[in-house]
C-alpha cells in the first residue's frame, strides 16, 4: 500500500511492520517483492537500486503473515553490520530482537539470542557451524535470504544452509539476491540449484521502473606503457618460466614453453602430473615441484606488469624469507637461487621511478577532485601490497585510506571489523576523498556516490566488473576508467570481463520469464524440492540415496559381505576386554563433560574440533539423522568419539610436514592425547605418504612405528576424506552403540613435560623445528650445551649441516638490535 510523505514528496510504502514514510515507492522493487513472497526466487537488479529494500519486503510480509524468524546470509561482517543498520532504522521491530551473528559472537551467547531473535542477520560460516554443532534450529525460519547469492558454488557455506533450511524449516521461503548471478546459462543455473531456487526474476537498467533511477555510467580505458625497465624484469622472468616450461614439456604434460599460457592449460599440466604420481612414477612428483615454480613465477609477471615494481618488491622479500625457513618447499629455494630472478630482484630493488600507473592514478584524481569539482573516488586494486603502497603515494597529493579485508598475513596487515567500520563512516562523512579499496568494497557494501571508480587493473570475470561499476553511477553520472598496461596480461583481462559480461546480460536477458522452464533445466535429481526436504541425496542417475544405501551405524552395506558382519554386531566384551570394562587409570582427570550413555535408537554422537571444519566430515555426519555433532575448541585431538577414544585427523602431506618442521609435531600431539584417552587414535589421509617432499620412506615408516609403539596409538590409514567420515562414522557408532560407552571429552591441556619444554625452546632457534632439536639435544644434553657449541660441534648432530649449523649461530651469536 502506498503513502505519501509529510513533505509531498515521493509516495512512501505503507505496512504495519514498516516505519512510516521511511522507504520510497518504487514500482519495480514491489514487482519483484510480490514474486519473491510466493517463490523461492533469485532477484536480479543492478548495484545500487535497492536488493536488499526487496528482501525487506519480503521479510516484513512474512513476519506479519507467518511469524516465525527471518533469517539473511551476506559473506562479509561489514555488510551484515550494514543490513542490521539498515532492518533496524526500517522495520517497527525492538532493535534488540534484530542481531547480527558473526565470529566475534561466542557460539553460546548465539545458541541464546537465536531463541529471542526475530531477525538474524550472519555470515555464512557461523550459520554453517551452528548447524552443523545443533546449536541452532532452521524449523522456525520462515525467510532466508541469500545476498551476493553468486557465491553459491562449490563447497561455499551457503550450499550446505540451504540444503538444511528446506529440509529442516516448516515453512520455507528462499530470496538470492545479486547483481550478477553467474557468467553463463550454466552458472545461473548452478545457483539456482544449490539454493532451491524456481523462479528469476531480472531487472535491467533498461526496465522502463528502473530506468528512472539510474544515471549512465562511462567506462573508458587508459592504455600504459611500461618503462623499459619494468619490461626487463618481467622479460627475465618470462625466461625463467620458459626454460621450466621445456622441462615439463620433456616429462610430456607441456605442450608449448610460451609463458603467457591460460590458467586451463596449466592447470591440465598440474592434472597429467598428478596421473603421473598415482602410477607412483617419480618423475611426476619432480614436475609437480616445477609446475609449482612457474605458477610462482607467474604471480611475479602478474605484479610487475599489472601493479607495481613495490608489489613485485615485497612479493620477492616473502619468497626468500619462505626459502631461507624450515621446511622450505624445493619450489622456493629453486626460483629464489636462480641467477635470472636474482638479478630481477636486484633490478627491483634499484628501481627508483615513479611508477606510469601512479602517475595516471594520480593525474586522473586531480582531475575528478580538482578541476571537475568532484567529492568521492574509490580505487580498486586487486593487490593489498598495492593497495598499501597507493594509499601512501597518493596521500602526498589527496586525502586518502585504504580499505583491505581482515586477517593478517605476512608483510600486510588486514583490517579489524571496527577499522573497517570507522573507514566507510569517515568516507560517508566527507572525512576525506579517496577510498584504495581490494575487493572487500565490491559486494554490496553502502559505499557512497562517488564520482569516479578507477580500476587499478581489470578483473577478468563479469561478475567482479559489474560489481565495481556499480558504485558509481547512482543518483548522477558517473565515471568508470580502467588502467590497461600495453602488451600485458591487463588487456588479455579485459577483454575477457568485456565478453563475458555481454554473456552474462544475455543470459539474464534469456532467463527473464523463464519461471515455467526453468525446474525443467535443473537437474531434477539435485534440485527437487522433494529431495531437500527428505534430506536424501542422490548420486547419480538410477542410484539410490545415500541415506538408504548405508547402514545404521555407517558401516556401508556391510551386511552383505561375508567375513565382516561380525564386526557390526560384536558384542561389549569383545571390545572392551571380555568384561566389558576397560581400565582408564592412565587418563588424566580434568573438567570432563559427561554425556549418558546411548540407547539403542539414539542418535550417535561426534565431537568435532571447530577448527575441523575446513574439512567436509563434519559437515557431512551432521546431514545423517542418527548423528549428531557437536563442534568445540578440543584442546587434544580433532574429534572425540566416546570417553576413551580420541582421533588426531592428518593429511599425508600434514603428517609428514608434522615430522619436519611446525609448532607442535604428531608425536606431541598424539603423546597429549594418549594422557587424556585410553585409546587414541592417528588417521593418516590420502596417497602418496612415502612420496611427500623427499622424507626417506623409512623415515616415514619408522615415525609410524614409534606412533603404535612408543605412544600406543593405533594408526590407521583412509583413502580420502570420505572414507575418513565413513571410518569415524563405524567408530562411534560401535563405542556408543556397541560398547554402550559414554561421550566425554577429558580436561584442558596439561603443561608441557620438562622434556617437551627443553625441544620447544631448541625447536624455536632459527626454526629448525622439533625433530632437529631432539637430535641436537640428545647430542648434547642440556639446552645450555646447545646454546654454547661451535658450529662444528652441531654440526655432529644427526642431521645438523653447514648451512644449519650457521643459522643456529648467526641467531644465537647476533646482537639484538629490537
Amino acid at each position: 500500500m502506498a503513502a505519501t510523505d509529510e513533505d509531498g514528496g515521493q509516495p512512501t510504502i505503507d505496512h504495519p511492520l514498516l516505519e512510516p514514510n521511511f522507504l520510497e515507492r518504487r514500482l519495480y522493487q514491489l514487482k519483484l517483492a510480490g514474486t519473491a513472497a510466493n517463490h523461492h526466487t533469485l532477484v536480479c537488479l543492478p548495484t545500487g537500486l535497492g536488493k536488499t529494500t526487496v528482501s525487506l519486503l519480503v521479510t516484513a510480509r512474512r513476519l506479519e503473515e507467518v511469524g516465525g524468524t527471518s533469517l539473511m546470509l551476506a559473506p562479509t561482517k561489514p555488510l551484515v553490520q550494514q543490513h542490521a543498520e539498515f532492518y533496524r532504522e526500517a522495520l517497527q521491530i525492538p532493535d534488540d530482537e534484530i542481531v547480527v551473528f558473526t565470529g566475534d559472537v561466542s557460539p553460546d551467547d548465539r545458541a541464546a539470542l537465536w531463541k529471542e531473535a526475530t531477525v538474524v542477520m550472519a555470515t555464512p560460516q557461523v550459520i554453517e557451524n551452528d548447524l552443523v554443532g545443533s546449536r541452532i534450529s532452521l524449523a522456525d525460519v520462515t525467510h532466508c535470504t541469500f545476498d551476493e547469492c553468486h557465491r553459491a558454488t562449490g563447497d561455499y557455506a551457503y550450499n550446505y544452509i540451504a540444503e538444511r533450511y528446506h529440509a529442516d524449516a516448516d515453512s520455507p521461503l528462499v530470496t538470492g539476491m545479486s547483481a550478477s548471478p553467474g557468467g553463463d546459462e550454466e552458472a545461473i543455473l548452478e545457483v539456482c540449484e544449490n539454493l532451491g531456487l524456481q523462479e528469476v526474476e531480472v531487472m535491467t537498467e533498461e526496465d522502463a521502473d528502473v530506468a528512472e533511477f539510474t544515471h549512465d555510467t562511462d567506462v573508458e580505458w587508459e592504455r600504459i606503457d611500461l618503462p623499459d625497465e619494468v619490461l626487463e624484469i618481467r622479460d627475465a622472468l618470462n625466461e625463467v618460466i620458459k626454460d621450466r616450461l621445456e622441462k615439463l614439456k620433456e616429462l610430456g604434460v607441456a605442450s608449448s614453453t610460451q609463458p603467457d599460457q591460460s590458467q586451463k592449460d596449466l592447470n591440465r599440466m598440474r592434472a597429467e602430473l598428478q596421473k603421473l604420481i598415482n602410477n607412483d612414477q617419480s618423475e611426476g612428483f619432480e614436475g609437480m615441484s616445477v609446475h609449482a615454480e612457474v605458477m610462482k613465477l607467474r604471480q611475479a609477471v602478474t605484479l610487475v606488469e599489472t601493479q607495481s615494481v613495490e608489489a613485485l618488491r615485497r612479493y620477492f622479500d616473502r619468497q626468500r624469507n619462505q626459502a631461507r625457513s624450515s621446511g622450505a618447499s624445493k619450489a622456493s629455494q629453486r626460483m629464489v637461487s636462480d641467477p635470472r630472478v636474482r638479478e630481477s630482484i636486484r633490478k627491483a630493488e634499484r628501481f627508483d621511478q615513479l611508477h606510469p600507473k601512479y602517475r595516471k592514478t594520480r593525474m586522473l584524481l586531480a582531475e575528478t577532485l580538482g578541476l571537475e569539482g568532484g567529492d568521492r573516488v574509490i580505487v580498486f586494486t586487486e593487490s593489498r601490497d598495492t593497495a598499501e603502497a597507493l594509499t601512501d603515494f597518493l596521500n602526498e597529493s589527496f586525502d586518502a585510506k585504504r580499505f583491505v579485508g581482515q586477517g593478517d598475513r605476512e608483510g600486510s596487515d588486514g583490517m579489524t571489523q571496527t577499522e573497517q567500520q570507522e573507514v566507510l563512516d569517515a568516507f560517508r562523512g566527507g572525512e576525506f576523498e579517496v577510498l584504495v579499496s581490494t575487493s572487500v568494497a565490491e559486494e554490496g557494501l553502502d559505499v557512497p556516490e562517488v564520482d569516479l571508480v578507477l580500476f587499478y587493473e581489470p578483473v577478468p570475470t563479469a561478475i567482479r566488473s559489474i560489481q565495481r561499476k556499480g558504485r558509481t553511477g547512482r543518483q548522477s553520472e558517473g565515471r568508470v576508467v580502467v588502467l590497461l598496461a600495453e602488451d600485458t596480461r591487463d588487456e588479455a583481462y579485459f577483454w575477457i570481463s568485456k565478453r563475458r559480461e555481454k554473456e552474462m546480460e544475455s543470459e539474464l536477458r534469456e532467463l527473464k520469464g523463464m519461471a515455467d522452464d526453468l525446474e525443467e533445466e535443473l537437474d531434477e535429481a539435485q534440485q527437487s524440492l522433494a529431495a531437500f526436504e527428505s534430506g536424501a541425496k542422490v548420486n547419480g542417475e538410477g542410484e539410490k540415496p545415500q541415506e538408504e544405501s548405508r547402514s545404521s551405524s555407517g558401516n556401508g552395506g556391510v551386511a552383505d559381505r561375508p567375513g565382516l558382519q561380525e564386526f557390526a554386531e560384536e558384542s561389549s566384551d569383545s571390545s572392551s576386554g571380555g568384561d566389558g570394562s576397560d581400565s582408564t587409570d592412565s587418563v588424566t582427570e580434568g573438567s570432563v563433560e559427561t554425556h549418558e550413555p546411548h540407547a539403542e535408537g539414539d542418535t550417535v554422537e561426534v565431537v568435532a574440533d571447530q577448527r575441523e571444519m575446513d574439512a567436509n566430515i563434519a559437515r557431512e555426519l551432521s546431514r545423517r539423522e542418527e548423528y549428531e555433532i557437536r563442534l568445540e575448541t578440543l584442546e587434544v585431538g580433532d574429534y572425540v568419539l566416546s570417553d576413551r577414544v580420541a582421533v588426531e585427523r592428518k593429511s599425508v602431506a600434514d603428517f609428514v610436514d608434522s615430522l619436519v618442521g611446525g609448532d607442535r609435531s604428531v608425536f606431541e600431539q598424539v603423546g597429549a592425547m594418549g594422557r587424556h584417552y585410553a585409546r587414541p587414535i592417528v588417521i593418516v589421509e590420502g596417497e602418496g605418504l612415502y612420496e611427500q617432499r623427499d622424507v626417506h620412506p623409512n623415515a616415514v615408516r619408522g615415525a609410524l612405528s614409534s606412533l603404535a609403539v612408543d605412544f600406543g596409538a593405533s594408526v590407521l590409514r583412509t583413502e580420502s576424506e570420505a572414507d575418513t567420515t565413513e571410518l569415524l562414522a563405524v567408530i562411534a557408532g560401535r563405542e556408543q552403540e556397541t560398547s554402550n560407552r559414554e561421550v566425554s571429552v577429558h580436561g584442558e591441556k596439561q603443561a608441557k613435560t620438562m622434556a617437551e619444554q627443553q625441544e620447544y625452546v631448541v625447536s624455536s632457534i632459527a626454526e629448525i623445528g622439533p625433530v632437529t632439536a631432539r637430535a641436537l639435544l640428545e647430542e648434547f644434553g642440556t639446552v645450555e650445551a646447545v646454546m654454547i657449541a661451535t658450529e662444528d660441534e652441531l654440526m655432529e648432530a644427526d642431521g645438523v649441516g653447514r648451512v644449519t649449523a650457521e643459522r643456529i649461530r648467526d641467531v644465537i651469536g647476533s646482537e639484538y638490535t629490537g
